[in-house]
């Protein structure tokens, strides 16, 4: 019952504010994911001993995922408008309508081509941006990190997306999306936080230079 509520209220609030609604679910999911990650440092990285939770790494992938979610809804919109999956099928006496597979293609094809790489530039460099980090820092981040996730990115996400793009309804794509991408965001979290320990540790060796 409390399941059916809250998927009321959201679908609710989606039509009165789907943009706003998106941002802050998005953002919740985002925040999730990074909890789930330092739990894991903690109690399974290396540096477990001196663990320590990080509230603003948390809230910077709130503020990340508030961002994302209305341009990841608006992508949603566009690949609806341009890639209708649905048509009428004129070989059936009946107004049953078929889903074109051309057309899920499409979507999931443009979705990995286009927004997979925007997402992931945008996530390198709001990180770098909102960790305090200067241009060669967040270059450095660009180089060590774009192209080796987005590789990892195409072999787990069109088969999310497919799913997604075939059986949610609009409205819930972005939450879908999201509760998927809690586990990608927990190695997303993971992932910089390491290129930010390796950053920091080579910032103090060159101190120690000088």
């Amino acid at each position: 019952m409390t399941s059916i509520t809250l998927a009321r209220a959201y679908q609710q609030s989606f039509e009165h504010h789907p943009y706003g609604t998106l941002a802050i679910t998005n953002g919740a999911l985002n925040a999730l994911g990074d909890i789930i990650a330092q739990m894991t440092e903690k109690f399974s990285g290396p540096q477990r001993r001196h663990w320590q939770y990080d509230v603003l790494r948390t809230f910077r992938f709130f503020a990340f995922g508030v961002g994302m979610g209305p341009l990841i809804g608006r992508w949603n919109f566009f690949l609806e408008r341009h890639f209708p999956l649905r048509f009428q099928s004129s070989a059936l006496a009946s107004n049953t309508e078929r889903v074109s597979m051309r057309a899920l293609s499409k979507r999931v094809g443009a979705d990995q081509l286009i927004m997979a790489p925007i997402g992931l530039s945008i996530f390198i460099g709001s990180m770098g941006i909102m960790e305090g980090r200067d241009g060669p820092h967040i270059q450095r981040k660009y180089t060590d990190l774009l192209v080796p996730v987005l590789i990892t990115n195409w072999k787990v996400w069109p088969i999310a997306q497919l799913i997604n793009f075939r059986y949610m309804p609009l409205p819930y794509r972005v939450p879908f999306q999201s509760t998927c991408g809690i586990f990608w965001t927990l190695y997303l979290s993971i992932l910089n936080s390491k290129e930010s320990e390796v950053q920091q540790r080579e910032d103090a060796f060159r101190k120690t230079l000088h």
